[in-house]
Formats: C-alpha cells, structure tokens, sequence
C-alpha cells in the first residue's frame, strides 16, 4: 500500500497524486518541506492515449507523466502513500463563537491505512466527468468519445466528426471543431434546436445539423467508431463523437472541513462545479488549499501543474509566517520581553 514508510505527523498533506498535488509536493520538498501525498490511483485522464499542450513532454503518456512526477517528488524527500483518504478533520475541534486557525493543523484518516497529522492541507482531487447517458459511450471516453478540441482535436483532424448538443456548450464545440475539420455534424439530440441566428451561423461554416435523439454509436469490427444511430433509425457516419460532460468537483473530503462547492454557468446553465479560492489556491478556511480540476474545471494538465506549484509556494510562505511568529515569541522569551500578538 505504501511507497514509503509513513510519519506521523507532516508539514503538508497533500491529497490527489496527479499533476497539481505532485508539482505542489516537489515544490515543498525542494523547500526542505516534510510532505505526504496520499493518492487513490484514479486519474481522470486514465483512458487517454496522450496528454497534450504540456511543454516539452508532448504527447506523453498520462500514467509516464504521473510515475515521472511522483519519482521527482521522492527524490526530494517527499512521502507518498497509495490510499484513499476518508475524511480530513480539524486536529483540534472548532469550538462555537471562535475562529479556527491554520496553526491548530489537520487529521487525515485514510481506509484501511494510519491517521496522520498535518501543519497544513493541500486537496488536488480533481472532477468526475458526468457523461450523457448513451449506451456505449461512456466506454469509448478519451478514445473517439472526446470533449476538449485543444487535449483531443489534432489527433481527429480531418476525420468525420460529430458534436452532442445537451444543455449547453453544443454550438460552441461544433465551431471549435469546425477549426480542425470540414466535416462536422451537429447532433441537436436532447438539446434544442439552434435558433434562427446560430442556424445562420452553422450554415455559413458549413456544420450539417442532424435533428433526433442520438440513441447508439456504431464500432466496426477493429473497435473504432464508424457512426451513431438516431431514434429514427438513420446512421450517420462519423470517426469521432464530441460531447460536453458535466464537470463534477471531488470534493465530498472538504465538506466537513465547511467547504462546499459552488456552481459554474455557461449562461443560464450550470456546466461544473468547483471549490471556490483564490489565485493561489488559498480557500476560505485557514490552512486548506486546493488545486486543479477541483478549484478549476477547466484547468488542462499543464495549468493543473501550474496551480500546484504556486499553492505549494504559497503554503511554504504561509509556514515560514508561522514559524516567524514562533521564533520572534520564543526571543523575547529570552530576552526577558513581552510577547506580543
């Protein structure tokens, strides 16, 4: 279960193991930093081939990208744990009329696994993608199911390519990928039809508009996508199927800490959810930062890193603070002089 032995007691307990929680963790560990990360092992981008747009390892492999992270994490003296984190709690109970402080530190419970303490939290659980309800979707997720023409759209350019309309972000993508391809079909399946004015819109660029519940892909005998069915039993050949997933935030673990998520819109409606923080990661309880798919839905890989290295820099400036004000105390101790607030 374990990659290393396990303390007791951390600087920074780092939940999520993908792009954000490592970078986070080797900035730390680089600042000479106690760190733990704690990963269940379910990458949202598992399914994918590839990862793109992140500079100078194009086209890696997601779980190479991952091993190589966690590798340079440990090589700076980070600790992590292959576990499932079950609950994060204040190590000393809130008590009513009082405000928690960032110095009274955190317990990390993790199944079947140890309790452990932490100075401070850093949570990169990152999203669940909720996906339309066809049957046979799901399975082709990060193959010829996609979503995100920048993490996907080179590698189906020029191929026949689908886009399902749902509550929003349908005609959006039909136009992002109608960059990469002439042939582009915009399936208004559940959705409504696009008005007088998109209708305008898709024409003049040349997107067909196929009216009808999508009901069943279509796979040829190699395990590739060759069309999709509609309710009116029309197959419309396709290479590729472009749908917009609910992006759910993971964060069930923050809200016994009193973090709950808030809505994310694409006009009237809700497209995500996420934990809200501010540019650095720092949410509204003391001590507790979060990076990634989590604070960020749409957040690719490399800004996912990005978020981390900067929540991770933030925490170090946060501890030294505390460490200051520790220090400073322990002087005037010395000294014979007042401690001061």
């Amino acid at each position: 279960m374990t990659t290393q032995q396990v303390s007791e007691k951390y600087d920074v307990v780092i939940v999520g193991g993908g792009p954000a929680g490592l970078s986070g963790a080797v900035a730390l560990a680089r600042s000479r930093r106690s760190v733990l990360v704690i990963d269940a092992g379910e990458p949202r981008n598992a399914t994918a081939g590839h990862a793109h747009n992140y500079l100078g390892r194009e086209g890696v492999a997601p779980a190479q990208l991952l091993a190589d992270g966690r590798a340079e994490a440990i090589g700076y003296g980070a600790h992590v744990l292959d576990g499932r984190v079950t609950a994060l709690r204040p190590a000393r109970p809130r008590q009513p009329g009082t405000d928690s402080s960032p110095e009274d530190g955190f317990l990390v419970d993790v199944q079947d696994g140890p309790t452990v303490a932490a100075r401070r939290l850093l949570v990169t659980t990152g999203l669940s993608d909720e996906l339309p309800s066809v049957p046979g979707l799901a399975g082709r997720w990060g193959r010829d199911v996609l979503h995100c023409p920048y993490c996907h759209g080179w590698e189906v350019r020029d191929q026949a390519i689908g886009v399902l309309a749902g509550a929003a972000g349908g005609l959006h993508q039909a136009q992002m990928f109608r960059q990469l391809s002439d042939t582009v079909t915009l399936f208004t399946h559940t959705g409504p039809k696009p008005g007088p004015e998109q209708a305008e819109q898709l024409a003049a660029r040349g997107i067909t508009v196929a009216e009808g519940e999508v009901v069943e892909l279509v796979i040829d005998d190699d395990d590739r996508l060759s069309g999709v069915r509609l309710s009116s039993g029309e197959t419309v050949p396709l290479q590729a199927l472009v749908v917009a997933p609910f992006f759910a935030a993971n964060a069930a673990l923050l809200s016994d800490l009193g973090l709950p998520v808030a809505e994310m819109r694409m006009g009237d409606v809700v497209v995500a959810t996420h934990v809200p923080a501010d540019p650095n990661g720092a949410t509204e309880v003391p001590g507790v930062w979060v990076a990634g798919n989590v604070a960020n839905p749409m957040a690719q890989v490399i800004s996912s890193a990005a978020a981390g290295l900067m929540a991770g820099a933030v925490i170090n400036g946060d501890l030294i603070a505390e460490e200051t004000r520790t220090a400073v105390a322990a002087h005037r101790a010395t000294l014979g002089e007042p401690v001061r607030g």
